[in-house]
């Protein structure tokens, strides 16, 4: 076996005899050569070239392709050792890295960008993944090319091409690439573009693109094309320099004229077309404008690379252009080309830009005002104001603006400001008096940073938004973008604060990548249409490129949306990041405002934060065999309540106040006969009796069950109370079974604080609680075994929550 035959099949590059692009080529091993792991041309992002440019190519590649000097030593080689056609395979290596170096320097990209706009970063970072030689044309200039040098005029951008190409007017062998910049991504490398450049045997060749612009009449003046893209894009052409020159040499209008007619014009005219030998590229081999082609475009993932393929021509466009409408789009394919982003490595760019806060100390680091909205009824607003608290960052660096127009929550947010106000640089509430508009209070909050010099982020924060990391402004900080959010969802399904497109008409569309972002299959930091809810601005951007005061309004589209899309508007991207856990949404939906403790009631619409709210820290160690104890036999006691649980029930019920009256005559029960009354509210008097069996079915059934092994319970009951004992009213109970095949009794307030005595006696086995913990439950069985009584209340008043079970 010769060492000549090492190389392996690689799905690749398009090259000489090759009919379709995306199909298997060279023989590279996922582009690699096997001799010491040497790179082929272009890296990551290169193709085999067989015109003798890297070795393992030129095990395939024709004699005749070869320089006269290799082929002398070609021919030899199959008869020479091992070990000697390993050192003429290292001659060939550096014959063929030296040629790739030489082909490679005959090319130049220049670009115009009158600022450095992320559009512009992520530009220039595809060029340089892939080393490209960049000139930036106009930097720093004022721009006179129109209003959206992206879309309209763009005459500027042929002055000062003009320019430019003025010092290569004589370099007849080099290659020059223009192109724009804030809207343009390379996905491969210069070998390519060469490559497929001098196949296509033209002296300039123009992007090519389904719609013309911007002057239809022109249309018949086209020529017709067999197969391919018939009008010409002005956003990016390659071509031979003194040709370009060529090219604009006639030039003489207005930075606001149209560069796309200009160019349009000198290809439709046969003579120039002739004489400078223009060419468009009809099959999208070398520049893919996404206007007109977003069902053409995929992206296509293959041993660690991301390409933009066309569907129509199949092929692998090296310059991809977000022309026109399609900037969107650009940036979901910037999520991954090149090489952003991959199911191999995943995210390629997320440690790059990052503002370290780790050594800053606490009065250094950057001032943040953190917007606040309570902008409609919302569950869990204490749990929320006292995770704000819990932010792991100085109060002193924070300012809080807080608009609630919610007239039922002013205690909530009146506490809040109470207890803690004093510990903030500054507190500034709007409430629901001030009948201030939720777009005007977006605006003021915006506005408040904007005209403090001192404010470097604006933390907008609505109340629905649960963040339980409590690093997540400094991680959101770290990441130093002008915009990010933290991606929150409603737990267990796909509502999130993103949305990963957008509809013609500027509304929700779900990308292809939506529910992999949302699960974190995929995780990394996305380029996104539209955020909401929570994301960080920086301070800078609002005094400078967001100037305006109504950045929350345009025409009829809610405060969010218009947000984001004046945003959009400006060039700034919009971040979201899954790279942590930072919390969820809470679902509104059935939020009622009827009740004194409406959060009791969300057991169903938000699960998690009920459970976090009103049940009992050291559960889950119960439901472990922890924390479990057994005071007389078959009696279980363990943890179940917090004590803001046994706080809202007993003063939901005191709220109600319709108490029996502890006689035997009951007409709330079926047949109206209570054999062992007590003075009580029934949970169904509340109408919490459908929350109360979702209580039971998810937290007592499975301890149950654990507690006593072979029984399965349901947990249904006919009769669920909070019994309330007092010495001038009822202080005790007789001697009794329970209608249940169990009891749960949960005491609802504190012995010794709150009441004196109470307490629970199993007779048949001499055996007491006399001491019940607030927010723990004794569970026992009922019929036959268990008779009890309840104890005397002897000062103060006593609360007990009790179901019979399974009767």
């Amino acid at each position: 076996m010769s060492i000549l035959d090492v190389c392996t099949g690689w799905a690749g590059q398009d090259g000489p005899g090759q009919k379709r692009e995306g199909r298997s080529a060279h023989p590279l091993s996922r582009g690699r050569c096997l001799l010491r792991g040497t790179a082929a041309p272009d890296g990551l992002g290169g193709t085999c070239n067989r015109a003798g440019l890297h070795p393992c190519c030129l095990f395939h590649s024709p004699k005749e392709n070869l320089p006269l000097h290799l082929k002398k030593l070609w021919g030899a080689v199959p008869r020479m050792p091992v070990r000697l056609q390993l050192l003429v395979l290292l001659i060939l290596v550096i014959q063929g890295t030296h040629g790739a170096k030489q082909q490679d320097d005959h090319l130049l990209v220049l670009t115009v960008a009158s600022e450095e706009t992320e559009g512009f970063q992520r530009f220039r970072r595809s060029a340089q993944f892939f080393s490209y030689n960049i000139k930036v044309l106009g930097l720093g200039e004022d721009w006179h090319g129109g209003e959206d040098q992206r879309t309209a005029g763009g005459g500027q951008k042929v002055r000062l091409l003009k320019s430019a190409l003025e010092d290569y007017t004589e370099k007849e062998d080099l290659v020059i690439l223009f192109t724009e910049s804030y809207d343009v991504i390379f996905a491969s490398g210069p070998t390519e573009l060469l490559k497929k450049f001098r196949q296509a045997k033209s002296k300039v060749i123009f992007s090519s693109e389904t719609l013309i612009y911007p002057d239809r009449r022109l249309e018949a003046k086209y020529p017709q094309v067999r197969e391919g893209k018939r009008f010409l894009g002005s956003g990016g052409f390659i071509g031979y320099a003194p040709y370009l020159n060529k090219l604009v040499a006639d030039w003489q209008g207005l930075d606001s004229d149209s560069d796309q007619l200009f160019y349009t014009k000198a290809f439709l005219d046969p003579v120039k077309r002739g004489n400078i030998n223009i060419t468009l590229d009809h099959r999208c081999r070398i520049f893919q404008n996404l206007n007109g082609a977003l069902d053409e475009v995929v992206l296509k993932f293959e041993n660690g690379r991301v390409r933009a393929r066309n569907l129509a021509f199949d092929t692998l466009p090296v310059v991809i252009h977000g022309n026109g409408p399609t900037k969107l789009q650009l940036n979901y394919l910037g999520n991954y080309i090149p090489q952003v982003w991959t199911f191999e490595k995943g995210c390629a760019v997320c440690n790059e830009g990052l503002k370290s806060l780790a050594d800053v100390k606490e009065d250094a680091l950057p001032l943040v005002l953190i917007g606040i909205f309570i902008e409609q009824p919302t569950p869990f607003l204490t749990q929320f104001f006292k995770r704000l608290h819990k932010l792991r960052y100085p109060k002193k660096r924070i300012q809080l603006f807080i608009h609630n127009c919610e007239e039922h929550q002013l205690s909530q947010v009146g506490a809040f400001v109470n207890r803690h106000g004093q510990d903030y640089r500054s507190v500034k509430v709007v409430g629901p008096g001030d009948r201030m508009e939720n777009v005007d209070a977006r605006n003021m909050g915006a506005d408040l940073c904007r005209q403090d010099p001192v404010c470097e982020y604006y933390f907008s924060l609505d109340a629905v938004v649960v963040l339980k990391n409590p690093d997540s402004l400094r991680i959101l900080i770290e990441q130093n973008k002008f915009v990010i959010a933290p991606l929150v969802s409603r737990l267990g399904k796909l509502w999130s604060n993103f949305w990963g497109s957008l509809s013609a008409d500027g509304y929700y569309a779900r990308s292809e990548d939506y529910v992999d972002i949302v699960q974190g299959r995929r995780v990394g930091r996305w380029n996104v249409p539209y955020i909401s809810s929570v994301y960080l601005l920086k301070g800078s951007i609002l005094r400078s490129r967001l100037t305006q005061t109504d950045l929350f309004r345009s025409g009829k589209l809610d405060a969010d949306m218009a947000f984001c899309h004046n945003i959009r508007k400006q060039g700034i991207f919009l971040f979201v990041t899954n790279q942590q856990q930072f919390g969820h949404i809470l679902s509104l939906e059935n939020y009622q405002t009827i009740h004194l403790h409406n959060d009791l009631w969300q057991i169903f619409s938000n699960p998690e934060d009920w459970k976090e709210k009103y049940i009992h820290e050291n559960y889950t160690d119960a439901l472990k065999g922890k924390s479990v104890e057994t005071p007389c036999p078959d009696v279980y006691w363990f943890p179940i309540f917090t004590d803001t649980a046994c706080n809202e029930l007993v003063e939901e019920m005191e709220n109600f106040g319709q108490w029996s009256r502890g006689d035997n005559t009951d007409s709330r029960i079926l047949g109206g006969y209570e054999n062992v009354p007590t003075i009580d509210i029934h949970m169904n008097q509340i109408s919490f009796e459908r929350e109360w069996y979702k209580f039971l079915l998810d937290y007592i059934a499975p301890i149950t069950e654990k507690l006593y092994p072979g029984y399965y319970t349901k947990t249904q009951f006919e009769l669920a109370f909070v019994v309330r004992y007092k010495p001038d009213e009822q202080p005790s109970l007789m001697p009794h079974h329970d209608a249940s095949t169990f009891t749960i009794n949960i005491a609802l307030n504190s012995v010794g604080i709150d009441y004196e005595g109470g307490g629970c006696q199993f007779l048949r086995y001499n055996c007491s609680v006399r001491a019940p913990r607030k927010g723990w439950t004794l569970l026992h069985p009922g019929r036959l075994t268990h008779y009890h009584e309840g104890l005397p209340t002897t000062k103060g008043t006593r609360y007990i929550a009790v179901s019979f079970l399974d009767p």
